[in-house]
C-alpha cells in the first residue's frame, strides 16, 4: 500500500525540492521496496496501483560521448536508437551505473530525472503527452513523484520523441 504527500511533505529528495522550489504541483507516493523484485518500476506500479504505462523510469545512456537522461514507460524498454536520434546523434548505450549514480546524485533503481547533481539533457518518451499524469521516481527507491507531463519536460528541458519500444 502506498502512502500519498501533496507537495513533497512526506521523505524530502532533490527531486521534490526542486519541485517545490519551482512552484509546481506534485503528489508523492511512498511505499515499503522490497531489494529482490526484479523491475523497480513495475513494483513502483503495482503499489500506487496504477498502469505501468503511467509509471515512468530513469534511464542514462551514453550518446556519443554525452550522457543523456531517457524516460520511458516501466511497461516497455528503451529503444537505443531512437534516443541517439532524438537528439541528433548517432550512436546509444547504456551508460555505466557508477557512473550514472555518480552524475546524477542517486542511487540505480531510484534516479529521478529531477534535481539531479549535473543537468543533463533530457529525452521524455512521447507517449507520456498523452497522459494526464505520470509517475516518476522521486530519488530514492520506494517514493515517486507524480506530475503533469508538461511540468515534468519544462523542469528537465526535455524534448519529447518515440524513445520506448512496447
Amino acid at each position: 500500500m502506498a502512502k500519498k504527500s501533496k507537495n513533497g511533505t512526506q521523505g524530502g529528495t532533490p527531486a521534490t525540492v526542486a519541485l517545490t522550489r519551482a512552484g509546481v504541483p506534485f503528489t508523492t507516493h511512498a511505499y515499503v521496496h522490497d531489494p529482490a523484485a526484479p523491475s523497480y518500476g513495475e513494483e513502483a506500479a503495482e503499489a500506487l496501483g496504477v498502469s505501468p504505462d503511467q509509471v515512468f523510469k530513469t534511464l542514462v545512456a551514453d550518446v556519443d560521448g554525452m550522457l543523456t537522461v531517457a524516460v520511458v514507460p516501466v511497461s516497455g524498454s528503451l529503444d537505443l536508437k531512437a534516443l541517439a536520434a532524438a537528439v541528433g546523434g548517432k550512436r546509444a548505450t547504456m551508460a555505466d551505473p557508477a557512473l550514472a549514480e555518480r552524475t546524477t546524485g542517486y542511487v540505480r533503481g531510484g534516479i529521478s530525472p529531477l534535481g539531479q547533481r549535473k543537468k543533463l539533457r533530457t529525452v521524455l518518451d512521447a507517449s507520456a503527452e498523452k497522459l494526464p499524469v505520470v509517475c516518476v521516481s522521486a530519488g530514492r527507491r520506494g517514493l515517486e513523484i507524480e506530475l503533469s507531463p508538461a511540468d515534468l519536460a519544462a523542469l528537465t528541458d526535455a524534448v519529447f520523441a518515440p524513445i520506448g519500444r512496447a
